[in-house]
């Protein structure tokens, strides 16, 4: 079983997150602001020894990768951030592959929406946009890829290397950049890629997805669409498309913020769990995921949502209930795990002063007692 964990590389400054959010911003900033919006949430959550790290410093990665390895993690899934031809928060990435001592497996996520303040209170402002461009803009982004996917530890299926796409379904010529990648792929010695798709909106959409070898069951995220029901994510998604064309027609955020996020979520661990457990996959297509913990308030405050009755006992009985699942329902053997480190989402197996090593050791337990064989 190869649990992929998601990777935030935001622990460290930027030029760009100084000009918008303030000298010294790193995601540790929200993290810290926290309070509890009712009672009994966990917030602030604090990492073990207040070991609020910089991703600069090369030893942090070093010290993640021994941990990862340590309780069962196979992979990382790294966010990747391209807005045509700007980077951004690249660093942490770049050094993962410069430093060969990081012998833990890991594949790209391109995180492919507009950057925007919509965290701050009446945030409405797009701080940076997605377009897609041409073919000299898609030929420089596989370029970009390249070094990665010729590394040795770059996640692969026989000779394909595994792109994940956060959002593939708003991408412009989606399948024309697709075909080209695939191209250049195999004039630079691969049998092709393995394209895969995080999150979208594409079950409500006529599309054609024959270039997608995966649909990653993103969770909770997809868990929410499956409780909530076919005629809520349709309403959801009139509105969103709705707010999206005004935010582009407007250069702004604001229908965004207003339309889509308005109230605290509160949610049950459970319920949700018991969801992921119980749904059959739709397609051969889907590869599971599963997700630690969630609560985005640290970001977005009272628009926020957040779970309750969450704990490290109930994750490692009903992460073993899933990869008992995966083995019997699934065609692929990953597990997309919500995450490694997103702090400021609630979503974590790092450590930390409430739970200490909890969590690492609950993923651990629930693999070995499945039968995987950890090194």
């Amino acid at each position: 079983m190869k649990v992929i964990a998601f990777y935030l590389p935001q622990f460290h400054e930027i030029p760009e997150n100084n000009e918008w959010w303030g000298k010294g911003f790193t995601e540790w900033v929200n993290v810290k602001k926290a309070k509890p919006l009712y009672r009994g949430q966990n917030q602030p959550r604090v990492p073990l020894q207040r070991n609020y790290y910089n991703l600069e410093d090369v030893s942090v990665q070093e010290w993640q990768v021994e941990l990862a390895k340590k309780y069962g993690v196979y992979g990382f899934c790294m966010y990747h951030y391209w807005f045509n031809g700007h980077l951004l928060l690249e660093k942490p990435v770049e050094q993962y592959l410069k430093n060969n001592k990081l012998d833990l497996p890991f594949c790209l996520c391109w995180a492919n929406e507009n950057w925007t303040n919509v965290w701050a209170a009446g945030g409405n402002k797009i701080l940076i946009s997605q377009t897609y461009g041409d073919k000299n803009e898609w030929k420089k982004h596989f370029d970009y890829f390249l070094p990665f996917f010729k590394d040795k530890r770059y996640i692969k299926e026989g000779n394909c290397p595994l792109l994940v796409i956060y959002r593939p379904d708003i991408m412009d010529h989606m399948n024309e950049i697709f075909d080209f990648w695939n191209e250049l792929a195999i004039e630079n010695g691969f049998d092709g890629l393995v394209i895969a798709n995080q999150y979208s909106s594409l079950e409500e959409l006529n599309w054609n997805d024959s270039r997608i070898k995966y649909h990653i069951e993103y969770q909770p995220n997809y868990a929410s669409r499956w409780i909530k029901g076919r005629l809520y994510n349709k309403l959801r998604n009139a509105k969103r498309k709705m707010a999206n064309i005004l935010g582009k027609f407007f250069k702004s955020s604001f229908f965004t913020t207003r339309i889509i996020e308005q109230h605290l979520e509160l949610r049950d661990y459970d319920k949700y769990w018991n969801c992921i457990l119980e749904h059959k996959p739709e397609s051969i297509k889907n590869v599971a995921g599963a997700f630690v913990d969630w609560d985005n308030t640290p970001r977005k405050g009272s628009r926020g949502s957040s779970f309750f009755n969450s704990s490290p006992e109930k994750f490692e009985r009903y992460f073993k209930l899933l990869v008992d699942k995966v083995k019997k329902e699934y065609r692929s053997d990953y597990i997309f795990l919500f995450a490694w480190n997103e702090w400021a989402e609630g979503g974590y197996l790092e450590p930390d002063e409430r739970n200490k090593y909890a969590y690492l050791e609950a993923l651990r337990t629930a693999l070995i007692e499945n039968g995987e064989n950890l090194k």
